[in-house]
């Protein structure tokens, strides 16, 4: 993903009116935070960490996956709507057919790793094996069509692991990896969380599964990707902010307008140096880190 992208994007939902007031759903002092399985266990560390801060403030966290979010959001029965991708135009419509103007707020970044078992004895791989794995026409279905050599008590058959159509994940890697026009193949195993995935690579070792940085452990293997002909590059904070990693992506959070009162406080607290600690504590690359990397490269 290039930065120039992210900033396209960001540009063209910022063009949006904000006649919806962004201030909490349910009044008094609740907030209602719902969405990305990527994002939920930062979510719980800053709603804990600022109960703290404001005692008088409850911040609700749960999961369920970026388009439960968004359309939480669009209902009106969340504050705040937690997503690993942008909203689609449709979900911008829906929005604006309840008379609501969404406004998007960059929180973090993540590199959206791919896993394998930690034996496995992959080097890399690059975009269209992935895609040549996971899409629809795609017709590698065994490590050795890799190149791949498994050990001698594994067998070679690929067991796909993605996540579920809810997914902000799954969109983003769909996307990203297939094209927005491509399909997934089916007979993969579609899990419901991030942590889920790397869970069941790590029991599995003929898996490859894709999730987020975060949720990376000593258990499972990342592989370096690479694209056009590019060398492999590793997954990390840095690489998800330059545009040298290609399955990297901002993370959102969405408000019903501009945010006012709690909410706009609760924001504004996130991407204060404290809550920027945190998510980085997380394993993703805080906000302000795209900046830097952009003027050392400069």
């Amino acid at each position: 993903m290039k930065r120039t992208l992210v900033l396209t994007a960001l540009a063209s939902l910022s063009t949006l009116g904000l006649s919806a007031c962004g201030g909490s759903a349910h009044g008094g002092n609740h907030i209602q935070n719902k969405g990305s399985d990527t994002l939920v266990n930062v979510a719980q560390a800053w709603a804990e960490e600022y109960s703290k801060v404001q005692p008088d403030v409850s911040v609700a966290v749960s999961g369920g996956g970026s388009g439960v979010g968004i359309s939480a959001m669009i209902n009106g029965t969340v504050d705040i709507a937690n997503a690993s991708r942008a909203m689609k135009q449709k979900e911008i419509d829906q929005a604006k057919g309840n008379g609501i103007d969404p406004v998007e707020h960059i929180v973090g970044f993540d590199a959206l790793a791919v896993y394998v078992h930690k034996d496995n004895p992959i080097e890399s791989i690059t975009l269209e094996q992935l895609a040549d794995i996971y899409g629809e026409n795609g017709t590698v279905t065994r490590w050795s069509q890799l190149g791949v050599t498994m050990p001698s008590n594994t067998a070679d058959e690929i067991v796909r692991i993605s996540r579920q159509n809810n997914s902000g994940t799954y969109s983003y890697f769909r996307d990203t990896v297939l094209g927005t026009d491509g399909s997934y193949k089916l007979g993969s195993n579609d899990l419901h969380g991030s942590k889920d995935v790397v869970d069941t690579v790590e029991k599995t070792p003929g898996a490859i599964g894709y999730s987020g940085l975060a949720y990376a452990n000593e258990h499972v293997k990342l592989v370096p990707v690479s694209t056009n002909g590019g060398a492999p590059v590793s997954p990390t904070t840095q690489t998800a902010v330059d545009g040298s990693y290609p399955i990297a992506r901002p993370l959102f959070m969405y408000t019903a307008g501009e945010p006012t009162g709690k909410v706009k406080a609760y924001l504004d607290w996130i991407l204060s140096p404290t809550g920027q600690k945190i998510i980085e504590a997380k394993g993703y690359a805080p906000v302000g880190l795209d900046t830097a990397a952009g003027a050392a490269g400069n």
